[in-house]
């Protein structure tokens, strides 16, 4: 049983990078408000073509653009985020955790038209209930994933003014407990802390 998609990717200088995939449902509700912008330009720009051209060409033209250009775009200029991702602070990268480029984004989205398929996106739904980082077939051949946010790392606020060093034979696990503990001293009761 699957209860915690969490997982980290360790980087060729042994750090380890913690990486959250998004879920369906998250996707499902970036992609809806994806839609619901892309209807909105339709809609405003429909007028104009219109009267510019009676016959519909430019008004598909369009529609071909959004549709298929859209994600690439804002994928790729805005740190794997369209506005849809943004909104619900997830984004797409590649499989090793660097920023999609255009190539990877290109790919995943030329295969919504499989994903779509046979109706409402059945076959990315299933294909990304299969497997742990709910990779679509979109994100299966680019070689991406769409992830959580990680929120800033904010620098430790605790004073160590007049504080004895750390003892020399302090193993490395030892000296990262201490400092865990100086981090969140701030937090505990007076009763608990330490001089």
């Amino acid at each position: 049983m699957l209860l915690d998609t969490r997982h980290s990717l360790e980087t060729p200088e042994g750090a380890s990078l913690p990486l959250t995939p998004a879920g369906f449902g998250v996707r499902c509700l970036a992609q809806l408000i994806d839609l619901f912008i892309r209807i909105v330009v339709y809609m405003i720009a429909a007028i104009p073509l219109g009267f510019i051209d009676s016959s519909g060409g430019l008004i598909l033209i369009l529609v071909f653009l959004l549709e298929w250009f859209y994600p690439v775009f804002f994928e790729v200029t805005r740190h794997g985020r369209t506005p849809g991702k943004k909104s619900m602070n997830i984004h797409v990268i590649n499989d090793d955790a660097t920023p999609v480029t255009f190539a990877p984004s290109l790919i995943r989205n030329l295969l919504r038209a499989v994903d779509i398929l046979p109706v409402f996106y059945v076959t990315g739904i299933i294909a990304s209930l299969c497997n742990r980082q709910f990779k679509r077939l979109g994100d299966l051949a680019a070689g991406t994933m769409v992830v959580y946010d990680i929120p800033a790392i904010r620098d430790p606020s605790f004073e160590a003014k007049g504080q004895l060093p750390v003892p020399s034979d302090f193993s490395t696990d030892e000296q990262r407990a201490l400092l865990a503990f100086a981090e969140r001293s701030k937090f505990y009761p007076a009763s608990v802390k330490v001089n």
